[in-house]
């Protein structure tokens, strides 16, 4: 059997038509069905039920798809361990992280790296779910999880703590704050897309009888409005911390942190380029742990 086979039954059963298959493999649709009909007359069997809507696969034929998802699972990791080979700082390193944790606090650092490793090119994305590292979509992930995953190795920077912060404005506009009776103030909360924080058992305790001015499904949209008055929130201590115009009117949140984490694929950790990045962004996170934890204003 042409071990090539299997790389058509895999995009025949993944795109579902010859048409899709054939942009999958870069090949005319007319490619695609002329294999098929060698691969079924070669090996005696109906691998793909032809439909009006598509192909269908066979019993037989799921069975050749599995061992074709199973090489092509191997195949990935095989040119993750290749790759994990290069001893050479430089190349592309995909970096994902939060809006948030780059703009408020890694934006420095990224650019104290690239100066010093001018080899290395960085490709950063934000978003607030976790890109899967074992797919390959990202080779370092700077996440604020509790429960990183499973198929991941990675260190542990340390904890973001979260407070109630208020701008100056807002706070000459209304009567002091009482953290005995929070539901007096104008709160700017996240929506239902957050249901995933720690703060979030904050918010069900302190505020479920409140109706909050805002709800952002963007932390840095919280944060953005909180700086302009439009009321007080809670946000990670290194965002509050770090703009000269808002005000702690709270300790941290006692049992509200959220672990921070570099993330990384098992086979991705001895590329140097990947472990280079990620050496670098541990030692300056760790550097930063006041700012983190919401100690850089004790005393104030």
């Amino acid at each position: 059997m042409d071990w090539d086979y299997l790389r058509y039954i895999h995009a025949l059963a993944s795109g579902g038509t010859l048409a899709r298959a054939g942009d999958i493999l870069g090949v005319h649709q007319t490619t695609v069905l002329r294999r098929l009909d060698q691969m079924e007359e070669q090996l005696g069997v109906q691998l793909f039920e032809r439909t009006r809507d598509g192909v269908q696969l066979t019993a037989v034929g799921e069975t050749a798809f599995n061992e074709a998802e199973r090489m092509r699972q191997d195949m990935d990791s095989l040119e993750r361990k290749l790759m994990g080979q290069d001893a050479r700082p430089a190349g592309k390193v995909r970096l994902a992280t939060t809006d948030t944790l780059l703009s408020c606090l890694i934006n420095p650092i990224l650019s104290e790296f690239v100066a010093v490793y001018p080899g290395i090119q960085l490709e950063v994305t934000t978003g607030n779910e976790v890109l899967s590292l074992s797919r390959r979509d990202t080779d370092i992930a700077l996440r604020p999880t509790n429960e990183p995953q499973e198929t991941l190795i990675g260190r542990r920077i340390g904890v973001i703590e979260s407070a109630i912060y208020a701008s100056a404005d807002y706070i000459n506009d209304h009567p002091p704050f009482d953290p005995e009776n929070p539901e007096a103030e104008a709160w700017v909360v996240p929506d239902d897309s957050f249901s995933h924080l720690a703060t979030n058992r904050w918010y069900r305790k302190h505020l479920k009888d409140t109706q909050p001015v805002i709800r952002c499904n963007s932390l840095y949209g919280m944060y953005s409005m909180i700086c302009s008055g439009t009321g007080v929130g809670v946000i990670p201590c290194y965002m509050g911390d770090s703009a000269p115009g808002l005000k702690q009117l709270s300790p941290p949140l006692e049992g509200e942190g959220t672990d921070l984490w570099l993330l990384t694929h098992q086979d991705l950790r001895q590329m140097a380029r990947v472990r280079m990045v990620l050496e670098f962004l541990a030692d300056k996170l760790r550097e930063l742990q006041p700012l983190l934890e919401g100690r850089v204003r004790e005393g104030h």
